[in-house]
Formats: C-alpha cells, sequence, structure tokens
C-alpha cells in the first residue's frame, strides 16, 4: 500500500509540475501589451539640424540682493569653491560663479543703474532664478538658424560673456517661460 500512495504522490507531483510548465508556458506565449507612446500635436517649431548642436548645461544663473551674503552661503555653508566676484559692466552685473562639479551656479547682481539685474530685484525682492545657460557648439550658425525660425533674441548678434565666450540671451516668451542664454562651447 505504501508503494502505491508512493507511486499516486510522484504522479500528482509529475501532474502538477507539467500543469505549471504548461502554465508558464502559456504565460510565455501571451502577447506583451503595446506600449503606449505619447504624441503631442505637430509645433511650428523645427529640431535643429545638423548645422548647430546644444550641448551640456553651462550654468543656472540666480539673482541676488546681497551679492556678499549669497557668496558666503555657498562657500561657508555649503562649502563650495567660489570665484572672486567679475565686474562685467557691458551687461551690467557682477558675478560670482559657484562651482558643483558638473555645472555652476551663476549669482548675478546689478552692476549699474540700468542694469537688467536691477529691474528683475524690483520685481523678486528677494532674488530667484534669472537664467539657464546652455552650450551650443556654433553661436553664430544658432542665432542665425533661431532667427530664422522666429525665436526672438534681446540683442540682435552675440556679445562676449562672462567666460570670455560668445553669448545670446533668447527670449523667454518664445522659451517656455525661462531666460535662456546660449554659449559657444
Amino acid at each position: 500500500m505504501a508503494r502505491v500512495l508512493k507511486a499516486a504522490a510522484a504522479a500528482v507531483a509529475v501532474a502538477v509540475a507539467a500543469e505549471s510548465a504548461v502554465g508558464l508556458y502559456s504565460r510565455l506565449k501571451t502577447p506583451v501589451p503595446k506600449v503606449r507612446t505619447f504624441s503631442t500635436s505637430q509645433s511650428s517649431l523645427q529640431v535643429a539640424g545638423p548645422v548647430w548642436n546644444l550641448g551640456r548645461l553651462n550654468h543656472v544663473a540666480i539673482a541676488v540682493p546681497d551679492l556678499e551674503k549669497a557668496t558666503a552661503f555657498y562657500k561657508n555653508v555649503l562649502g563650495a569653491q567660489v570665484s572672486e566676484t567679475v565686474p562685467i559692466p557691458e551687461h551690467g552685473v557682477s558675478v560670482v560663479f559657484v562651482n558643483l562639479g558638473n555645472t555652476k551656479m551663476e549669482l548675478l547682481h546689478p552692476l549699474g543703474n540700468d542694469s537688467p539685474i536691477a529691474a528683475f530685484l524690483q520685481k523678486n525682492k528677494a532674488g530667484g532664478m534669472h537664467h539657464i545657460c546652455i552650450e551650443v557648439d556654433d553661436i553664430n550658425a544658432a542665432v542665425m538658424d533661431l532667427k530664422e525660425k522666429k525665436i526672438r533674441s534681446l540683442s540682435e548678434e552675440a556679445k562676449i560673456g562672462a567666460h570670455g565666450k560668445p553669448v545670446i540671451f533668447l527670449h523667454p516668451k518664445d522659451c517656455g517661460g525661462v531666460l535662456v542664454e546660449l554659449e559657444q562651447a
């Protein structure tokens, strides 16, 4: 009788294993549901062609009402490496760069009464994010291409920026509400 029970138990085990294998096999054969794709309506803006390309994020610029206090915060409290204050009269700002390893922050403070940062701080007393800067491999080609695409800039042509390289600012109304600076890589 014990042999019969062992044989029956073995037969049940084989049947369960076979059923499990068939169940697994049928699940493997079940078609994978199709992935839904996100689509948007066709935009009037075109993607940059092979003439110029975007590069890395160079910096995020923060307008600050007190440059010394902001510099001390990043240097002494957070332990960041910060540059000396650099006046840039042609842009109406003084800047301090905060090195973050993979990118930088640019602390902006007004220089002179006609500074665009002074106007920004009048509206934003505590300061705040002013712009982002993205590198491009050919600033002149980017400027021409963006003009053709009806993207407004704040100047007619590129000017020398804080890093000694040509830059141009794109109008925030054409850039999703963000002031974008393009800089020659």
